[in-house]
């Protein structure tokens, strides 16, 4: 974990590094106070933790300054202390403390902290949240409260994150900070009950769920799920086509995610290769070698001794 103290020019710097390109600037009429932020840092796998205390301040994403690259990035912003107003793709929603909402690096936004404010920031890979692009967009700067619906359940993981940011190091905190992200993703697919448009792929949700829910069986095959959710096997190729992707590389990428987290989780540190890629439908270990070392550039065994052994 770091922990700095930091002027705005220092803040610019170091969140641009961080963020990729924004426009902080300080709300009219504090312009005269001194800017200091205090930041604390903690990586927890693929996911950065961000424990920031800052004066009164605006931070954006413009059109010109949204990112193009392949990996793009959510973000989560839990209010601790003070309140953030957060806009992103039409919606605009206020934290209090105890509130919590979803936001991506990769389209304009804008968030507005109009007091002396507390907030933990949680960045991460966005194909962390398994939704359509469609989907996503229609829960960004959306409201997820404390004290009702499944935000009670929610917040107050990431709360204990906040509370207990100096511990947050090493293999195991990269465990718990999923689990709690994957609560999160629970809440943001109940907001889209209520959302639902004939863009947000119903079929491909459908789709999707079944092969979560196999993606044990080795058999897993386009032609399956087709057959399981009742439509041809060109209309299932056509809507993930839609939503950029292909049946097959949905699939490879979901195994190869969840083979990557168990490599990295100490839970399974004396698991074999192979029991770990069975458990995600690739049964010999070669196999697991092979698309594992051309997905991240290391083998397995490799990544699981670097980042074991880093705490």
């Amino acid at each position: 974990m770091t922990s700095q103290t930091r002027t705005l020019s220092q803040w610019r710097a170091d969140a641009t590094a961080a963020f990729g390109r924004l426009r902080i600037n300080p709300l009219p009429g504090s312009a005269d106070q001194p800017f200091e932020a205090v930041v604390n840092m903690v990586s927890a796998g693929d996911v950065i933790l961000y424990d920031l205390q800052t004066p009164p301040h605006t931070v954006e994403r413009l059109p010109e300054q949204s990112t193009t690259v392949d990996e793009t990035y959510g973000k989560l912003s839990l209010q601790l202390k003070g309140s953030c107003v957060v806009e992103q793709d039409g919606r605009t929603c206020t934290l209090n403390p105890g509130d919590l909402a979803f936001y991506v690096s990769q389209r304009p936004y804008k968030l507005t902290y109009v007091e002396p404010q507390h907030t933990l920031v949680v960045h991460f890979p966005q194909r962390f949240v398994h939704m359509v692009p469609g989907d996503v967009a229609n829960v960004t700067a959306t409201r997820i409260a404390g004290d009702s619906g499944l935000g009670r359940v929610a917040v107050p993981l990431f709360e204990q994150l906040a509370m207990n940011f100096e511990v947050l190091d090493g293999p195991h905190a990269g465990s718990l900070v999923r689990s709690a992200l994957d609560m999160v993703v629970t809440v943001l697919a109940a907001e889209l009950q209520g959302r639902a448009t004939p863009e947000s792929g119903e079929l491909f949700r459908q789709a999707t769920s079944y092969i979560q829910d196999n993606l044990d069986d080795a058999d897993l095959r386009p032609g399956t799920i087709a057959s399981a959710l009742f439509v041809s096997l060109r209309h299932l190729h056509t809507h993930f086509a839609a939503n950029g992707f292909t049946v097959a590389g949905f699939i490879r990428n979901l195994r190869l995610q969840g083979i990557r987290r168990e490599l990295a989780d100490p839970r399974y540190a004396k698991d074999t290769i192979q029991a770990i890629g069975q458990r995600h439908g690739i049964p010999e270990a070669s196999q697991v070698s092979r698309i594992f070392r051309a997905e991240y550039g290391e083998s397995p065994s490799a990544y699981r001794t670097r980042v074991l052994n880093k705490g």
